[in-house]
């Protein structure tokens, strides 16, 4: 039987666009099953509990469970390279910081490229890090700071919770900027960094405010500056690094990502919920209570903070030859 012209391109037209309407149905009725949310470090870290905050509103939200999963080791690179090789499906996410953006310099083969194979989903917060060394220390002041490592070269010990971490490229950061030699001090996590800062075997730390805020309060650590470009919230008397150093500014982040070759459309569902939750009185007061800012941005928002803070931590890495342990 021989159509007429007009009723063939329409059967046509509808033809190839079932592709299309089929790929935006299922992703309107997406997730129809529980997803796995990767955090590619221990349990009860601030990523986790992120993770675990976002993820419970989600399961309210989209009706079906979001569960976390720790996988750690590698500093996170066997959890994210999970997430890299797992179905583009919408149902194995990945929660992580700035970390990976830091390994893919730190590191001289990995079996994945984050920028590549990470399709950016959402940035969830900003982790600021504040200047803290032990009272001990005759400065109140970063300039102060300066002049005393300055004229003791070599002899500030400076702590991380290991080598590459955000701890010690801040500090690294520093150390270029303002010329001054410091002797770094890695440990196995912020934990016993903060302990032996405290206790006085060693001077100065750039740690994450939730972990460095109970002993500033406590009086066992002065704090000299914020790492971020503009004053917090919940320290308006605290200067930025960048009042005395021009130029600085270093700040940790937490987002959501999904594997390459995610559908959009899932991306953005995704994207859309999760700037939903930022905006949630409870919610931003369990952030508050982390000491961690909402971040809402945009897919395309992420993948550039992502693509720029590899590109920044890159630099430093090389000019200060830092090798993965």
């Amino acid at each position: 039987m021989k159509l007429p012209r007009r009723q063939f391109l329409h059967l046509a037209a509808g033809a190839a666009a079932l592709p299309s309407v089929s790929r935006v149905a299922w992703a309107q009725a997406y997730p129809t099953r529980p997803v796995r949310i990767i955090v590619p470090f221990a349990p009860a870290g601030g990523t986790d509990i992120v993770a675990r905050l976002i993820g419970q509103w989600l399961s309210e939200r989209l009706g079906q469970q979001f569960v976390v999963e720790n996988r750690a080791g590698g500093a996170s690179n066997i959890g994210t390279e999970a997430v890299v090789r797992a179905p583009a499906d919408g149902y194995t996410l990945l929660t992580v910081d700035v970390t990976p953006a830091i390994n893919a310099t730190l590191f001289d083969k990995l079996n994945f490229n984050f920028v590549r194979d990470i399709a950016p989903v959402a940035s969830i917060v900003d982790v600021p890090y504040v200047m803290v060394i032990n009272p001990i220390v005759p400065a109140k002041t970063i300039p102060e700071f300066i002049a005393y490592a300055k004229a003791n070269p070599g002899k500030v010990n400076m702590a991380s919770g290991g080598t590459g971490t955000g701890a010690h490229l801040f500090g690294e950061l520093f150390k270029m900027m303002t010329g001054v030699v410091m002797t770094h001090v890695p440990y196995r996590g912020g934990g016993p960094a903060i302990t032996d800062l405290i206790g006085g075997q060693v001077e100065v730390y750039f740690g994450a405010v939730p972990q460095s805020v109970e002993p500033i309060k406590a009086g066992k650590l002065r704090v000299l500056g914020v790492t971020t470009a503009t004053r917090l919230q919940a320290m308006p008397d605290v200067p930025t690094v960048a009042d005395f150093v021009p130029g600085y500014a270093a700040s940790g982040w937490i987002g959501m990502g999904a594997p390459r070759g995610t559908a959009a459309d899932i991306v953005n569902k995704l994207n859309q919920e999760i700037n939903a939750s930022l905006a949630d009185p409870k919610l931003k007061a369990r952030f508050d209570d982390l000491a961690v800012t909402a971040l809402a941005g945009s897919p395309a928002a992420f993948g550039k903070l992502i693509s720029d803070d590899t590109e920044k931590w890159a630099k430093v890495i090389r000019a200060a030859n830092i090798k993965a342990e």
